[in-house]
C-alpha cells in the first residue's frame, strides 16, 4: 500500500495471515468508516510511520492489538470519534507509543479508560528515560577522568559517544529489559587517570573490572553505594590511600580484588561483615598492622590473599576455622606463630597454603596428613625446625613442596617419591643431611629439584638424570662426592639449570653434556674435576652461564686452533664465563672477539696458559692481550690477573663502554697506560698493580666519577698526580669521612652504655651523673670533633697536602 490512498467506505480491513510486504504510508491520516483493522502475521514495514489518523470511524474491536505493531517513532495518533474500545491487552504497551500525541476527543469514556493507562505508562517511561540518562551521565563522567588511552582504542570513533546507545559502548554491558548498566569491563587496556565517584550512580552495576591499568588516586568511597555489586576487580593499578571500610555496605560483594596497588593502612575490620565474600585479594600493597579477627566471620571465603605487605603479629588461628577456604596466601609479611595440628581437619578443602618469608616456627609433624586436596605447599624461609615429615608422601595431589630457608634437619624421607604428581621439590638452605634418595627418579613429573646449601653427602644418583621433565637441578653447596657418571643413555632433554658448584665431585666433565641443548646454566665451580674441557660445549646454543673455576681442568692438547674457548664463541647468549684457577694450558685465541655481544663477565684469573713466552716460563697465562677484545661491547667485568701477560695495554679496551671492573694485576704489562682509559665512564674498580708500566698517569683518569677502587702500585709510573687531590677529596668526603664519623659515634655510644646501663632505660625523673669529658665523652663533643676532622681533611686536601 503505497501513496496517499483515500479509503472512505471500508468497514473492515482484514489483511492477516498473508505475505504482504513493503511499507505503509508514512502519513496515514485518511482512513474513514473503518470498524476493524488487523495487520498481523504479515511482513508490512511500518518502521517509518510517524502519524496515524483513524478518527471518525466505527472502530470498536481490540485496537491496542493493532497498535502493538506500530513503531516507536509514532508522533501523532488520532482515535477520536470511534466506538468503545476494549482495553484487553496481551502484554505491556509500548511505552514510547503511548507517550505520543494521542487524540481521543469525541468519546469521553474512551478517554477516561486510556488516560489512566497512558498516565501510568508515561510515568514509567519518564522514569526509565531518567535512569538511562543517569547511567549515561555516570559513564561520561567516568570517561572524563581518563587522561590517557593507548591509541585511543577504547574511545575511538563514535565509541563512548552520546550519538550511540551507551549499551553498545566498548566494555559496557546492560540488562535486556531495563537497559541499565550491569557490568563495566575495561581491564588490560592501559588506561590512565582516576576513578570518578560518579561511577556510584550506576545503581544496577554488578561487576566493575578495571584491573591491569594505571588508575591512580584514591578509591572513591561512593562505590559502597553500589548495593548490587558482586565483583570489584581493581588489581594491578596505582591506587593509593586506605581500603574503604564502607565497602561492607556492598552486601552482595563476592570478589574484592585490590592487589598490587599502593594501598596503605590496616585491613578494615568491617570486611568481616561481607557474608557472601568468596575472594579477598589485597596482595602487593603496603598494608600494615594485624589481621582483624572479624575476617573469620566470612563464612563463604574461599581465597584469602594478603601476600607482599607489611602485616605483623601472630596469624589468627581462627582463620583456619573457615572450612570454605581453598587458598591462603600470606607470603612476604611479618607473621609469626605456629600451624595448628588439625589444620586440614578444619580446612578440608585447602588446595594451596603459601606462608613463605614470614616468621612462623615450630616443628612440622602431622599438620598436613589429612590435606587430601592440597596441591601446593609453600613454607620456605621461616623458622621451622625438626625433620621433614614422612606424611608428605601420602599427599597424592601435591604438585609443589617448598621447604627451603628453614632450620630443618634429618634426612630426606624416601617416601616422598610416592607423591607421584610432585613437580617442584625445594629444601635449599637447611641442615638436611644424608644422601639423596635413589627413588626420586620415580617422580616423573618433577621439573624443579633444589637441594643446594645443605649437608648432603654421598653420590648423585645416576637415575635422577632419567627424569625427562627435569628442568632445574640444584645441588650446589653440599658435600656430594664421586664421579659425574653421565652417559649416552641418560635422557633429560629439558634440563636448563645444572648447579653442582661447591661439592667434592671428581672425574671428568662428560662429553654427553653437550647433547642437552636446553641447558642455559652450568656451574661446576669449586670441585675436584679434572681432565679436558669438552670442545663440543659450543653445541649448547642456549648457554648463558658457564662456571668451571677452581678445578683441575685442562684443554685438550694439540687442538689450539679448535680449543673449547673457540667453540664457546658459538654460544650466542653466553653472558658469564668463569675459567679461573685451572691449568688450562692454552693461549687466548684471536677469535675470542667472536664471542657474542651478550658476554658481560670473562674471568680467566690464574689460568696457567702457555703462550708466547720463552720455554721454561710456564704455569701462567702468557702472550699479548688480543686486540679483538674491542668487539665485546657489553663486557662488564674482565679479570686476567695473576698471569704473565706481556706487552702493552691495547687502546681497544677503551671501546668497552660498559666495563665496570678491570683487573690486570700481577702480569708483565709494560709501556704506558692508554690516555683513553678516562673514557670508561662506568669503571668502578681498576687494578694494574704489579706490572712494569711506565710513563705518567693519564690526567683524564681522575675524571672517572664512578671509580671506587684504584691500584697502580708496584709499577714504574712517574710524574705528579696533580688532579689526584680533588678526586681523593671527593672519595674521602663521600665515603671515608662518613664511615669514620659513624665509627666514632658508635664507639662513643657503646662506651656510655657500658658505663651507665641504667641510662638506656626510659625511667621518668632519672638523670645520669655528669662526669668529666675524660671519663665519659659527651655526644655533642663527639660531633664537634668529627666536624673538625672533616674540615681539616677538606683544608689539607685543598692545599694539596
Amino acid at each position: 500500500m503505497c501513496g496517499a490512498l483515500k479509503i472512505c467506505y471500508f468497514l473492515f480491513i482484514y489483511l492477516l495471515s498473508n505475505s504482504l510486504c513493503g511499507s505503509l504510508s508514512q502519513n496515514m491520516k485518511i482512513f474513514d468508516a473503518i470498524e476493524h483493522v488487523n495487520l498481523y502475521c504479515n511482513q508490512i514495514n511500518v518502521s517509518r510511520l510517524d502519524q496515524l489518523d483513524l478518527s471518525n470511524n466505527n472502530l470498536s474491536d481490540v485496537i491496542l492489538k493493532f497498535l502493538e505493531a506500530l513503531p516507536s517513532y509514532l508522533k501523532y495518533l488520532n482515535l477520536s470519534f470511534n466506538k468503545a474500545i476494549r482495553l484487553s491487552y496481551s502484554k505491556e504497551p509500548p511505552l514510547s507509543l503511548l507517550c505520543t500525541h494521542i487524540m481521543l476527543m469525541g468519546r469521553p469514556y474512551i478517554f477516561l479508560l486510556l488516560a489512566f493507562l497512558l498516565m501510568q505508562s508515561c510515568v514509567l517511561q519518564f522514569s526509565q528515560s531518567s535512569n538511562n540518562f543517569t547511567d549515561q551521565s555516570a559513564l561520561i563522567s567516568f570517561k572524563s577522568q581518563i587522561t590517557f588511552s593507548p591509541n585511543d582504542s577504547v574511545f575511538a570513533g563514535g565509541n563512548w559517544s552520546t550519538t550511540t546507545n551507551f549499551c553498545e559502548w566498548f566494555g559496557v554491558s546492560c540488562s535486556r529489559r531495563r537497559q541499565r548498566v550491569t557490568a563495566l569491563n575495561l581491564s588490560y587496556v592501559g588506561l590512565q587517570g582516576t576513578i570518578s565517584p560518579h561511577i556510584a550512580n550506576l545503581s544496577f552495576l554488578v561487576s566493575l573490572d578495571l584491573k591491569n591499568n594505571s588508575f591512580s588516586g584514591f578509591l572513591p568511597h561512593e562505590i559502597s553505594h553500589l548495593h548490587r555489586l558482586r565483583k570489584l576487580l581493581l588489581s594491578n593499578n596505582l591506587l593509593e590511600g586506605s581500603v574503604p571500610p564502607t565497602i561492607h555496605n556492598c552486601q552482595k560483594l563476592e570478589y574484592f580484588y585490590l592487589g598490587y596497588n599502593n594501598f596503605s593502612g590496616g585491613i578494615p575490620k568491617e570486611l568481616g561483615m561481607l557474608p557472601k565474600l568468596r575472594g579477598l585479594y589485597l596482595a602487593g600493597n603496603s598494608l600494615s598492622g594485624t589481621i582483624p579477627l572479624s575476617l573469620s566471620n566470612m563464612s563463604s571465603l574461599e581465597i584469602l590473599s594478603l601476600s607482599v605487605n607489611s602485616l605483623t603479629g601472630p596469624f589468627p588461628l581462627v582463620i583456619f576455622n573457615l572450612s570454605s577456604l581453598t587458598i591462603i596466601a600470606i607470603t612476604e609479611n611479618h607473621f609469626s606463630g605456629t600451624l595448628p595440628m588439625n589444620l586440614c581437619t578444619q580446612c578440608p578443602n585447602l588446595q594451596g597454603l603459601y606462608i613463605s618469608r614470614n616468621e612462623f616456627s615450630g616443628k612440622l609433624t602431622s599438620q598436613f596428613n589429612n590435606c587430601t586436596e592440597l596441591f601446593e605447599l609453600s613454607l620456605s624461609y621461616n623458622k621451622f625446625d625438626g625433620s621433614i615429615p614422612k606424611g608428605f608422601g601420602s599427599l597424592e595431589k601435591l604438585e609443589g613442596l617448598y621447604l627451603g630457608g628453614n632450620n630443618l634437619t634429618g634426612n630426606i624421607p624416601p617416601i616422598i617419591s610416592n607423591s607421584s604428581m610432585l613437580q617442584k621439590f625445594t629444601i635449599e638452605r637447611n641442615n638436611v643431611k644424608g644422601g639423596i634418595p635413589s627413588d626420586l627418579w620415580r617422580l616423573q613429573n618433577l621439573n624443579v629439584l633444589a637441594f643446594q646449601l645443605n649437608d648432603l653427602t654421598g653420590t648423585i644418583p645416576q637415575n635422577i638424570f632419567n627424569i625427562t621433565s627435569l628442568q632445574y637441578l640444584g645441588l650446589a653447596g653440599n658435600s656430594l662426592s664421586g664421579n659425574l657418571l653421565l652417559d649416552t643413555w641418560i635422557s633429560c632433554p629439558n634440563l636448563e639449570i645444572l648447579g653442582l658448584a661447591s661439592n667434592k665431585i671428581s672425574g671428568h666433565i662428560p662429553s654427553y653434556l653437550s647433547n642437552i641443548s636446553s641447558l642455559s646454566l652450568v656451574d661446576f665451580s669449586r670441585n675436584f674435576l679434572s681432565g679436558h674441557i669438552p670442545r663440543n660445549l659450543g653445541n649448547l646454543k642456549n648457554l648463558q652461564w658457564l662456571g668451571l673455576s677452581e678445578n683441575q681442568l685442562t684443554a685438550e692438547p694439540g687442538h689450539q686452533e679448535h680449543s673449547f674457548l673457540l667453540s664457546l664463541t658459538n654460544c650466542r647468549f653466553l653472558e658469564k664465563l668463569y675459567l679461573s684457577y685451572n691449568p688450562l694450558n692454552i693461549t687466548i685465541p684471536d677469535a675470542i672477539g667472536n664471542f657474542s655481544l651478550s658476554l658481560k663477565v670473562f674471568d680467566a684469573s690464574e689460568s696457567q696458559i702457555n703462550g708466547q713466552i720463552p720455554m721454561g716460563i710456564g704455569n701462567s697465562l702468557t702472550g699479548n692481550i688480543p686486540s679483538i677484545f674491542r668487539g665485546l661491547e657489553n663486557l662488564q667485568r674482565l679479570f686476567l690477573d695473576e698471569n704473565l701477560i706481556e706487552g702493552s695495554i691495547p687502546e681497544q679496551l677503551c671501546q668497552l663502554k660498559n666495563l665496570g671492573e678491570l683487573s690486570l694485576s700481577i702480569n708483565s704489562l709494560s709501556r704506558s697506560i692508554p690516555n683513553c682509559i678516562g673514557n670508561l665512564s662506568v669503571l668502578q674498580k681498576f687494578n694494574l698493580s704489579y706490572n712494569a708500566l711506565t710513563s705518567s698517569i693519564p690526567l683524564n683518569m681522575w675524571s672517572l666519577q664512578n671509580l671506587l677502587f684504584l691500584d697502580l702500585s708496584s709499577n714504574f709510573l712517574s710524574g705528579s698526580p696533580t688532579s689526584l687531590g680533588s678526586r681523593v677529596k671527593q672519595v674521602l668526603l663521600k665515603y671515608i669521612v662518613p664511615a669514620i664519623a659513624s665509627i666514632i659515634i658508635f664507639a662513643a655510644l657503646v662506651i656510655m652504655r657500658r658505663r651507665h646501663p641504667q641510662c638506656n632505660m626510659q625511667i621518668p625523673g632519672l638523670r645520669c651523673s655528669e662526669e668529666s669529658p675524660d671519663e665519659r665523652p659527651d655526644i655533642k663533643d663527639v660531633v664537634t670533633k668529627v666536624n673538625k676532622i672533616k674540615l681539616a681533611l677538606h683544608g689539607n686536601i685543598s692545599r694539596g697536602v
